[in-house]
């Protein structure tokens, strides 16, 4: 019987880890109408579906999800990347269908899909759940505290007799930890879809059992969705109005750019589509100098975009990373939607982002007195770290030898689920 899981609910990917002893873990495996995977992207639609009742919604997750708003354009609301509202005291729930759900409804019932997807390989008789969280949580002005309170309140609906929390990047260090021949201190770099952090451990082995002395760690609420607005700003939102002016009361003022700091966010496009702004921006449509582009992009908001926007900029990004050009194409933009790009337009773009990176892994080294020279291992993860770019703050720093990568999608959930095994699990907890 599966005594700990491991939870890695991600921005972008969710993964639940199964202990199966202090040494091996292995991925719930989910079955849905997309088909098997052990990971799931972290998106929910919902959809009305009169066979089951008025009022009622069919509800998939990931793929799944995926697919369903895919095959039902403008009748499927479609959320992703819901953790990015997780400490966020601004986010008080967004309207689906006329039912209005809170945050930690979002995380249960995003849990429940993956659970029933799961079906008997779900380990319902686990007796711990260690659930990773971020060093920093994304947002301007995140609060931490209230991230937590809203995930209990989803976790401690699903049953859990225990919950714990872990750094993200503590549990990936114990993941890589366990291939470690002698002592060492390791820097964790773990680049995920909201945040960057950063971990300084020192492990060591007594009695056969591995140990650890938490040294030092920081982080950035800045990772790849950063990086994918950059590219949106930079060839996106002059297409569809950002810099343009519109008239008022004989004068000429620019569009609010907060408009286009929304749109920027594909993943939020869901929720803005509901407020008030956007309303807003309809009505400055008549009075535009260039009108076409702001109905240009009120159609992209009405259309439901968000995701196919995010296809373009991720197969650009992608490309990016192991070739030195790139093709972005959004056909809803016509010819204005294909551009080439160079990988190093791109990190013009993204300067500032990697410098504050790089300042949040200065921290954890001044803060803890570490020098480069005496760390061990550096274990970089998560999908973030194949950017050419953000590799090579470690190359200018660290000796090739000792950057290590692997696991970038599993590492923090079995990491995690390792952690739930141990009899300490207390020394390990945030």
């Amino acid at each position: 019987m599966a005594e700990a899981l491991g939870l890695d609910f991600g921005t972008t990917n969710t993964v639940i880890a199964v202990a199966e002893s202090s040494e091996a873990t292995h991925s719930v495996a989910y079955t849905s109408l997309a088909g098997t995977s052990d990971s799931m992207r972290t998106a929910l639609s919902f959809l009305k579906d009169r066979q089951l009742g008025a009022g009622a919604l069919k509800v998939e997750a990931g793929q799944a999800a995926i697919r369903a708003f895919i095959d039902n354009p403008g009748d499927c609301r479609f959320l992703q990347s819901i953790k990015t509202f997780a400490a966020s005291a601004l986010f008080q729930g967004t309207l689906v269908h006329a039912r209005r759900f809170q945050f930690e409804d979002l995380m249960e019932v995003f849990l429940k899909r993956l659970q029933a997807y799961a079906g008997d390989g779900w380990p319902g008789e686990a007796k711990r759940l260690v659930a990773g969280r971020p060093v920093h949580f994304a947002g301007a002005s995140p609060d931490p505290a209230l991230a937590v309170t809203r995930y209990n309140e989803a976790l401690t609906r699903l049953g859990f007799p225990e919950i714990h929390y872990v750094y993200e990047p503590v549990a990936a260090a114990f993941y890589f930890a366990r291939m470690l021949k002698r002592d060492a201190t390791v820097l964790v770099a773990d680049f995920g879809g909201g945040t960057t952090d950063f971990s300084l451990i020192r492990f060591s082995t007594e009695a056969g059992k591995l140990s650890a002395t938490p040294i030092g760690q920081s982080g950035v609420g800045i990772a790849g969705d950063q990086f994918d607005a950059r590219i949106i700003d930079q060839l996106v939102a002059p297409e569809i109005g950002k810099g343009s002016q519109f008239k008022s009361f004989g004068k000429l003022l620019d569009v609010p750019s907060n408009y286009y700091l929304a749109f920027s966010r594909w993943n939020q496009l869901s929720v803005f589509k509901t407020l008030k702004e956007f309303t807003d921006l309809k009505s400055l449509v008549r009075q535009a100098e260039e009108p076409e582009k702001l109905e240009l992009f009120i159609d992209l908001i009405d259309h439901d975009e968000g995701y196919p926007l995010y296809q373009a900029v991720s197969a650009t990004k992608m490309a990016l990373s192991s070739a030195e050009e790139a093709d972005f194409r959004f056909a809803p933009l016509g010819k204005a939607g294909e551009k080439r790009v160079t990988r190093r337009e791109f990190e013009s773009w993204i300067a500032d982002d990697l410098t504050r990176m790089e300042e949040a892994l200065d921290e954890v080294l001044v803060k803890s007195n570490t020098e480069a020279g005496t760390i061990d291992k550096v274990f970089l993860t998560g999908g973030t770290s194949f950017v050419p770019a953000v590799r090579d703050i470690f190359h200018r720093r660290f000796d090739a030898s000792r950057i290590e990568t692997g696991g970038e999608l599993v590492s923090i959930a079995h990491g995690l689920a390792l952690i739930g095994e141990r009899d300490d699990i207390e020394q390990w907890v945030a």
